[in-house]
């Protein structure tokens, strides 16, 4: 397994102080602090179809030539990945058609996805100065392992966390668990009076790499998009005066699904891995029905101008931030720390939305007085399941 690499160039595992303009709403969930890890293998898009096409043996032009496209038209510029030159030549079914390979992937996948969520959970505490013990609860999000006992476990163990600390697991969530993660956080830190939330995300693409087919040209959209890594974020309300320091307030929150769009994001788990397919109408059907979803967030705060708020959306893909840019009447601006995330990461599923909002913190930190005080967190997944927060800057 590769070395991971946490905040340091990748991020900020440094304390961060910004001065607050607003004041905390007594008993809100706030995020306190966050940090991000990725393993070391980091691969330029431009570099992406030689090697892939090298590794998986393929020799069909046409998959080659529109893996070329896809490439361009994804805006990613860089990706992490944990899948690695020593891994194929240790398992190199991996790469081939057809082959049974469940287990080997999980060989790799479980303890990679710990890994990746523990360095990011560290530099998150060290950003939040607070010992280790004083983390009351864990919510552990990943679509990427499958074992008992879970991620959330070891994570705990590794962590030195308490015994009696509240676990939770979600799974299989996909790329809207990020925004499910911070609701079930909230909810824990609002009804828990003095609880401390560590919030982690991991997801690797070891579970779904396989070599191109013309019969799944979904695996090419894959091959082109998504990434890996790990992010992590502490919540809790009523932050200690000049021992945490509060930038984002968690003001309310909402899940929805849209009925009968079961099939229109389909992944399913077999001896081979996962595979996924991709309704083309994906991102109209999100365009259909985001307005009024975010009009409901918006209506808890008596909010009416899209243009007024600023906005941490999971970037799934560039159609679906131009579409949602369109419908709203978004100024070119406002969708561009989602856009950065999308270009320096790709879509890494249920971390995204951390990497969108540690680029909003330091967005708006520059705005000073200037900066919006009131966003939505947006994600969107499998069923299709909307997910959103009404948030607020500290």
């Amino acid at each position: 397994m590769s070395k991971l690499e946490s905040n340091g160039a990748n991020g900020s595992s440094k304390q961060f102080h910004a001065p607050s303009r607003h004041a905390p709403t007594p008993g809100k969930a706030t995020v306190l602090a966050l940090g991000k890890a990725f393993p070391s293998q980091l691969i330029p898009q431009d570099c992406l179809v030689e090697g892939y096409i090298r590794d998986t043996k393929c020799v069909d032009v046409a998959i080659k030539e529109k893996l070329e496209r896809l490439c361009k038209t994804t805006t990613v510029k860089t990706r992490y990945t944990v899948m690695s030159k020593e891994i194929l030549d240790k398992y190199p079914e991996l790469a081939t058609e057809g082959s049974a390979t469940i287990r080997q992937r999980l060989e790799i996948a479980n303890p990679a996805v710990v890994q990746m969520a523990l360095e990011a959970s560290l530099s998150c505490i060290k950003e939040w100065g607070r010992p280790v013990e004083d983390i009351t609860h864990v919510v552990y999000v990943s679509s990427s392992e499958i074992r008992l006992p879970g991620g959330d476990l070891y994570l705990a163990s590794e962590l030195g966390l308490r015994n009696d600390v509240g676990r939770i697991m979600l799974y299989f969530l996909g790329c809207y668990g990020g925004v499910t993660g911070l609701r079930v956080a909230k909810d824990i830190a609002e009804n828990n009076p003095g609880s401390r939330v560590l919030l982690t995300t991991s997801e690797t693409t070891i579970l779904g790499f396989r070599p191109p087919s013309q019969a799944r040209p979904y695996d090419l959209v894959g091959a082109a998009l998504f990434g890996d890594g790990a992010a992590a974020v502490i919540v809790g309300s009523n932050p200690k005066p000049g021992q945490e320091t509060p930038f984002m307030e968690l003001n309310y929150a909402v899940q929805q699904f849209l009925p009968d769009t079961n099939n229109v994001i389909d992944g399913r788990l077999s001896e081979e891995g996962i595979n996924f397919k991709l309704g083309r109408d994906l991102p109209q059907k999100i365009d259909e029905n985001i307005e009024e979803f975010c009009k409901k967030l918006m209506a808890k705060a008596s909010l009416k101008d899209f243009n007024e708020l600023f906005w941490a959306v999971h970037p799934g893909g560039p159609a679906i931030l131009n579409k949602l840019e369109s419908t709203l009447k978004l100024g070119s601006d406002k969708l561009e720390c989602s856009r950065r995330a999308l270009m320096d990461y790709g879509n890494v599923s249920s971390n995204t939305i951390f990497y969108v909002m540690e680029n909003m913190r330091e967005e708006l930190k520059k705005k000073k007085e200037e900066r919006e005080e009131w966003g939505l967190a947006l994600a969107f997944g499998p069923g299709i399941t909307f997910e959103g927060i009404l948030m607020r800057s500290l």
